[in-house]
């Protein structure tokens, strides 16, 4: 029988550096709509991604420039990166799927754009219609015109591996295809690439692994965040995996929204309001207002009659008395 005294000593506790910064970047605007049939107002997303900013929330991937015909619910990206680039302090980004939509995420101001490529080819062709070499050019394209901007004008260019952890068309991804992929993008002038586990299939310890072998190749600096799904509610367990190997920047949408429409049942990206509980209860630095977070998702659910909204956080409410970080002793506050 385990009694008190078989508590483990506080040295054995396990927490983060006092105030390590974590980089969450809400991807709603643009995972979690494009997943879903319902076309939000241009005024309501506006609304949302205003709210999320007074928030605090550093970050924000506003939209994609993809063909309205293939995805109407954002195809007031242009409008939409344009008033989220008026807000103070927010970096604005946006997914680009080709060259075209990279020369317009540029002329709209985003601050950062990610060209995804499917380490499943077969996921590729679907997602994109492009073969791996066909991608590539494609990101050969962009970064000759990146390279044609003044520095100070030149978006981020992250090259992020879809179906990094696993694909629901072909089912197992070779590790070192992922691998392989992340050095040629690098190589081809991306400045850094990230890991998406697209299907929902990662697994802690698999994230651990997948992170170290792709930094010992492009380095810590080159692989700085993942975007992870909730689909078998692993996502916080994941996250916190990857925070363990040095990952700063974690993707997430507000109240869970989201998923790859090309991803048979891979729905469910990691619901902001929770992760971001998670970290400030542990005491990760992250510069949200969790309080008025939570009341964004108000926002979203009038714009969105019918569709629904996960999380645990809004539903429970915080603990009583919570000022965060939570349970841990006075001094590692």
């Amino acid at each position: 029988m385990v009694t008190s005294s078989a508590i483990l000593p506080e040295a054995a506790l396990i927490m983060p550096s006092k105030r390590t910064s974590i980089l969450v970047s809400e991807v709603g605007p643009r995972d979690g709509l494009q997943s879903i049939s319902s076309i939000m107002p241009t005024e309501a997303k506006k609304a949302w991604i205003a709210a999320e900013a007074a928030a605090g929330v550093p970050e924000i991937e506003v939209g994609s420039f993809v063909p309205p015909k293939l995805l109407p619910q954002l195809a007031d990206t242009a409008e939409i990166v344009a008033y989220a680039r008026t807000i103070p302090g927010l970096t604005v980004a946006a997914l680009v799927p080709n060259f075209k939509g990279a020369q317009n995420a540029i002329t709209a101001g985003a601050h950062k754009i990610t060209l995804p490529l499917s380490v499943s080819e077969t996921h590729s062709l679907k997602n994109l219609r492009k073969t791996h070499d066909q991608v590539f050019d494609e990101v050969r394209a962009i970064v000759e015109l990146l390279n044609t901007l003044p520095k100070d004008q030149r978006p981020h260019f992250e090259g992020g591996l879809s179906t990094a952890f696993g694909c629901t068309l072909e089912g197992h991804v070779d590790e070192r295809k992922v691998v392989e992929l992340a050095v040629k993008l690098m190589t081809l002038g991306c400045d850094e690439v990230g890991l998406s586990d697209t299907t929902g299939y990662a697994n802690p310890a698999q994230l651990q692994r997948l992170i170290r072998l792709v930094r010992a190749e492009v380095g810590d600096d080159g692989l700085t965040g993942v975007h992870l799904h909730n689909t078998r509610g692993l996502g916080l367990a994941n996250a916190l995996a990857a925070l363990e190997v040095g990952i700063t920047t974690l993707d997430a949408s507000l109240g869970g929204l989201g998923g790859c429409p090309f991803a048979p049942g891979a729905s469910g990206n990691i619901v902001t309001e929770d992760l971001v509980f998670m970290l400030d209860a542990m005491g990760y630095e992250t510069g949200i207002d969790l309080d008025k977070l939570l009341v964004v998702r108000d926002i979203v659910i009038a714009a969105l009659p019918g569709e629904e909204m996960y999380g645990f956080t809004p539903d429970a409410g915080l603990p009583k008395g919570y000022h965060g970080p939570w349970g841990l002793p006075a001094h590692a506050a």
